[in-house]
């Protein structure tokens, strides 16, 4: 990413920063909320998604962790709410999910840029719909759960924004405060399949940009988990219906460009 202008690398680098943001303050979007907005400045999603891939790692990590070192801490009459891991969701959801996120990897190396760019925009349009309606997808059977966890699954290995898919199962198992840790722990699975692909067909991982571009995504997670605990507690419909707006927005304008 040498070749961008000054403002480019800026605005990646405040991107990031607001991927970090969403990803520890609502669990999710670390991809889903910034991709588009990427793609924008520059549109190659090879470039960017292995960024995005290894900051989850670290970050997914490190919540989980701190999550658990938290809660060892805390005692009943602390008013910390416990956050705890669904490992049974886990095991039921990647038994399903395996095979359709590594056919979704080799879709996004045999894809052409501007196709796989397409299919991000139109997806994330359709998703930024669900938040602005407020008409979050739920699964309702078991038949329902196997189709959005295989088809978010091929879409997370594609391009990383197949979390709302997913979420529509677990909304079914989890409960609000194994929301966060559950999830990550998937990602972190998800990605880490993603990545060693990536890195078996040899494509460059941008493990310099990654680590360039971590304090930026380290200040909006500091902030993320703040805001975390806030947003369990209160009535956040208005907070996605923002975001959802915002990527409607974008992704029309990437649309236009992309076509």
């Amino acid at each position: 990413m040498t070749e961008l202008s000054f403002i480019q690398l800026a605005a990646i680098a405040l991107i990031f920063a607001w991927s970090g943001f969403v990803r520890s303050g609502i669990g999710f979007g670390g991809a889903l909320f910034t991709l588009p907005f990427l793609l924008l400045v520059l549109d190659d999603p090879l470039v960017f998604l292995p960024i995005i891939s290894i900051h989850l790692l670290f970050f997914a990590s490190t919540t989980v962790i701190g999550d658990h070192l938290k809660n060892a801490s805390s005692n009943s009459n602390d008013k910390h709410i416990k956050t705890e891991v669904n490992w049974w969701f886990i095991r039921y959801s990647m038994a399903i999910m395996i095979i359709p996120k590594l056919a979704g990897v080799i879709g996004l190396l045999v894809l052409p840029a501007e196709l796989t760019n397409i299919i991000i925009f139109v997806l994330i349009a359709a998703y930024s719909l669900t938040y602005i309606f407020d008409m979050p997808m739920r699964s309702s059977s078991r038949l329902m759960d196997f189709s959005f966890l295989t088809f978010g699954a091929y879409i997370s290995g594609t391009s990383l924004v197949g979390g709302p898919l997913i979420i529509a199962v677990a909304m079914r198992y989890i409960k609000p405060h194994e929301y966060r840790s559950t999830l990550f722990v998937i990602w972190f699975v998800l990605v880490s399949i993603k990545l060693s692909a990536l890195a078996y067909a040899k494509v460059d991982l941008q493990l310099v940009n990654a680590l360039l571009l971590l304090p930026f995504a380290g200040i909006g997670h500091l902030i993320g988990l703040k805001t975390h605990q806030w947003l369990l507690q209160r009535d956040n419909r208005s907070f996605y219906r923002n975001i959802g707006l915002l990527l409607l927005i974008t992704s029309c304008v990437g649309l236009a460009q992309a076509l």
